[in-house]
């Protein structure tokens, strides 16, 4: 560890404030009185690494418990992370009748078993399964313990209907994510306590003020260029640091800029860890194929020109491949056309979709189609705060953000209309703001380019 990680020059000490806040966490999960606690955490704090850790904490202390996440790819995540960590802790993989519902390399792991029904992994130490699929369990003894993992994607219906099989939750969640996903309209309920639409833990809170709130202080993802500007824009009321310095990671490149915009916007991310790619100002149609082709064309270049890594996990420089590359954007119609923007110049192996699904998900470096790009208004859609954080929260190194010029005056002209309801918190700051601020900071690293 380098003495910018041991500690900066504030004196704060990274390890030392994770390891303390993890260490309240796990106190009030298994000593504490109430019958629930909430954890916030920023991108990269290591959610994941705490769902684990606490699940065998709880399971050691002879408490069998259930693990409640919300998709099936993040619940084959977590019972490999437990198989690795406690080769021989029994984990049930409590799946769906679906065809391949579960990834096939968890048939490697010999303390893994899977079923579909319930009642088959009872009296297994750890069970971990998705919301939708726990709300159709019955029959079966509630367990004493239960984890919730990305607490903030869940809606508060399916807390609801999973409720029952459990008596005390840990809820582990990121509050600047995307917020739970629903497909008609809510707004008869908007501002109630039990708004159905509502995340689990805003319902959980709204009933239960009392219980016991936490939050992870340190990204371990975020370099120290990326993490004040996410924290500020995106998380005032839980801020947080990086867990490196400014001269902790680098990102080099062996093949000198041939002096065109991309080269240009990918040298200076290297430099400061962020880029803006700026075109011409123009409205256009959501699939712009100018700014289609600019970010095929920064990927290619990241690619051609040799980068390498450097980080706090050792003195060897990794290479920039492809699979620590990203991009991401608002619409999947815009990742389709990236996608094939990317074959023509060869490109194969970058992860290229939209914000929802590549939330979670870390890299080196992305490329980010900016949502208000060429728009001729600002939607809700586009503005929403989640989006643009998830988006410029992916990397390790750098990022960099393709879009055209005129934004700012886009937000000016669309100032954010939408209805103020009693009852309902007011996200702080919204994505008008956020946007304004996110640009603001991506201005000094702006490289315009005409294609």
């Amino acid at each position: 560890m380098t003495a910018a990680v041991a500690s900066d020059r504030a004196g704060f000490d990274p390890g030392a404030e994770a390891t303390r806040a993890t260490d309240a966490i796990l106190y009030d999960t298994l000593h504490g009185a109430y019958r629930g606690v909430v954890v916030d955490s920023p991108p990269g704090a290591g959610k994941s690494t705490l769902v684990v850790r606490a699940a065998l904490e709880l399971a050691s202390a002879g408490r069998p418990l259930m693990v409640v996440a919300q998709t099936n790819a993040q619940v084959d995540d977590l019972v490999t992370r437990l198989a690795e960590k406690a080769p021989g802790l029994p984990v049930g993989r409590l799946h769906s009748n679906d065809p391949d519902p579960y990834d096939p390399s968890l048939n490697e792991l010999p303390s893994v078993r899977k079923s579909a029904k319930a009642g088959d992994l009872a009296g297994l130490d750890v069970v971990v399964s998705t919301a939708a699929k726990w709300a159709h369990v019955q029959g079966v003894e509630p367990w004493r313990h239960a984890i919730v993992d990305e607490a903030y994607q869940m809606r508060s219906d399916a807390l609801l209907a999973v409720a029952g099989l459990f008596e005390r939750a840990l809820f582990v969640g990121d509050p600047g994510q995307l917020d739970p996903f629903s497909v008609v309209g809510a707004d008869q309920w908007a501002g109630l306590s039990y708004d159905p639409s509502a995340s689990a833990v805003a319902t959980l809170l709204a009933h239960n003020p009392e219980l016991p709130q936490h939050r992870l202080p340190v990204s371990w993802r975020l370099p120290a260029s990326a993490a004040p500007l996410v924290s500020d824009a995106f998380y005032p009321y839980t801020p947080f640091r990086s867990g490196t310095g400014p001269a902790d990671r680098r990102l080099t490149f062996a093949v000198p800029s041939d002096g065109s915009g991309p080269d240009r916007v990918v040298d200076e991310a290297a430099a400061s860890g962020w880029g803006l790619l700026e075109l011409p100002a123009r409205r256009t149609p959501r699939t712009d194929p100018e700014a289609v082709r600019a970010v095929a064309m920064v990927v290619r270049r990241l690619l051609d020109r040799g980068g390498a890594t450097v980080g706090e996990r050792g003195p060897d420089a990794a290479p920039l491949t492809a699979d620590r590359l990203a991009v991401g954007t608002a619409h999947r119609d815009q990742a389709a056309a990236i996608r094939a923007a990317l074959a023509e110049l060869g490109v194969t192996g970058v992860a290229v979709d939209t914000a929802n699904r590549l939330q979670g998900r870390e890299f080196d470096v992305t490329v980010v189609l900016h949502p208000l790009s060429g728009r001729p208004d600002a939607t809700a859609f586009h503005l929403e705060t989640g989006r643009l954080c998830v988006l410029t929260s992916r990397h390790r190194h750098a990022c960099i953000v393709v879009c055209r010029a005129g934004v700012p005056e886009l937000l000016d002209e669309h100032p954010s209309t939408e209805p103020v309801q009693l009852g309902v918190t007011i996200k702080f700051p919204d994505g008008w703001e956020a946007n304004h601020a996110v640009l603001s900071h991506l201005s000094e690293h702006r490289v315009p380019w005409q294609p």
